[in-house]
């Protein structure tokens, strides 16, 4: 695995498999939010205290490679690491199989902010950068 900003485990439940047993293609994105929600509350940061803000961050654009199925009962480790494109983060988010590293998905998620009905220039993002040290 390569260096990330941030890493979590998740383990596969058997609802979110399809007919042929393997990850329904959706819940991949799931478990990508799931993992930029935990990153953030891991810098103090909380979706629902930022709309009381005025302040709500927004997918923009969504782009995931599918490689390797997981299965009911793998566990499964989703990373990710940030890039501040101009007013946009972007996570590039990748999931591997935890028992033998195998990438099953890739993903690149670009992500705006809109401050009380206003998008705005990422200043939200620099700050949230500034916490992780990045």
């Amino acid at each position: 695995m390569k260096e990330y900003d941030f890493k979590m485990t998740i383990r596969v439940r058997d609802y979110e498999c399809d007919l042929q047993g393997v990850v329904n293609n959706a819940n991949y994105q799931h478990y990508m939010e799931h993992t930029r929600h935990q990153y953030l509350e891991q810098l103090g940061e909380n979706f629902g205290s930022m709309h009381e803000k005025g302040i709500d961050a927004f997918v923009s654009r969504v782009d995931i490679q599918y490689k390797t199925s997981l299965k009911s009962g793998d566990s499964c480790v989703s990373c990710l690491a940030l890039a501040k494109e101009g007013p946009k983060l972007v996570f590039y988010q990748d999931i591997y199989r935890a028992s033998d590293g195998v990438l099953a998905a890739k993903g690149k998620i670009e992500t705006v902010v809109v401050e009380n009905g206003k998008l705005t220039r990422g200043e939200f993002w620099d700050d949230v950068l500034s916490k992780s040290n990045k």
